[in-house]
C-alpha cells in the first residue's frame, strides 16, 4: 500500500511494508523522496519522522542536483566507456559467433551477432561489468579479511538504485553496485572495506568512524572522490 505525504513543497512517497524499521531514501536523478514504513505506523508518526529528517533530505537533493551525469550511452563504435577509472573506446564487432566482451589495449571489444539491439548490447556489457567487479571485489576482500579479522561469506554484485554498497552483518554478506566497476580502484577498495567494517560495527557511529580511520586513514578522501564522480545517466524508478 502506498500514499503520499506533503511537507510544504516537498512530496514524500510513503510505502507500507512488512518491515520493522523506517527506511528513508532520496532517489536520483531528481531527488524524489520515499519512506518505507511498517504497516501499522500512523501517518502523524511518519510525518514527524520526515519533518525531523528535512535538513538531511535537502542536503541529499542538493548533492544530486549538483553531481555530474554521464552522457547517454548508445553502445556504438568509438563510444567512451570506463573500467576502474580508465577510459576505453568501444569497438562493436558483428559476427555470427557467441557474444563476448574483451578488454584489449585502449579498447573494449564487444562482439555481437548482426542485428543485436542497443538494449541487448547494453545488457551484455553490464553483465561483463558485473563479473569484472565480482572478481575485483574478491581480490580486495581476501587480504582485508585477515587485517580486519572478519569473514565475508558471500558477495553480491547488482545494479543498486541509491547506494554504492550494503552489508548484512548477521549473514556476513556484502552487496556492491555494478557501477563501481567504472570507478577508480582506490574508490572500489574504500567501498569494499567500508562494508567489511560493518561486520565489526553495523552502524555509522563513532566506533565505525574510528575503525575506518584505524584501518584506512584516507577513507574520507576516497569517499569524497567516489561521490564526486559522474552518476549513471538514467531515470531511476523505485
Amino acid at each position: 500500500m502506498a500514499t503520499q505525504l506533503q511537507l510544504g513543497e516537498l512530496t514524500v512517497d510513503v510505502v507500507y511494508k512488512d518491515i520493522k524499521n523506517i527506511h528513508l531514501s532520496v532517489y536520483p536523478p531528481t531527488g524524489r523522496v520515499r519512506i518505507a514504513v511498517p504497516r501499522r505506523m500512523t501517518l502523524p508518526t511518519i510525518r514527524a519522522f520526515a519533518a525531523a529528517k528535512l535538513p538531511w533530505i535537502r542536503e541529499q537533493q542538493r548533492k544530486l542536483r549538483e553531481q555530474e551525469r554521464e552522457t547517454t550511452r548508445e553502445y556504438l563504435d568509438r563510444e567512451s566507456h570506463y573500467v576502474f577509472g580508465k577510459r576505453y573506446l568501444l569497438r562493436v564487432v558483428e559476427e555470427n559467433v557467441p557474444a563476448s566482451v574483451e578488454r584489449k589495449h585502449q579498447h573494449l571489444i564487444l562482439t555481437v551477432r548482426p542485428g543485436t539491439t542497443e538494449e541487448a548490447r547494453q545488457a551484455m556489457l553490464e553483465e561483463w561489468y558485473r563479473n569484472v567487479l565480482k572478481e575485483a571485489g574478491a581480490s580486495i576482500i581476501a587480504p582485508w579479511e585477515s587485517r580486519l579479522g572478519v569473514k565475508v561469506n558471500r558477495v553480491f554484485v547488482q545494479h543498486m538504485k541509491t547506494k554504492w554498497g550494503s552489508c548484512n552483518h548477521r549473514r556476513g554478506t556484502i552487496r556492491l553496485n555494478t557501477e563501481l566497476a567504472k570507478k577508480p580502484v582506490e574508490c572500489v577498495e574504500y567501498l569494499v572495506v567500508h562494508e567489511m567494517v560493518h561486520l565489526l560495527e553495523p552502524t555509522h557511529n563513532a566506533r565505525f568512524i574510528a575503525l575506518m580511520g584505524q584501518f584506512m586513514p584516507r577513507w574520507q578522501h576516497y569517499r569524497q572522490m567516489l561521490n564526486r564522480l559522474p552518476l549513471r545517466h538514467e531515470s531511476w524508478d523505485y
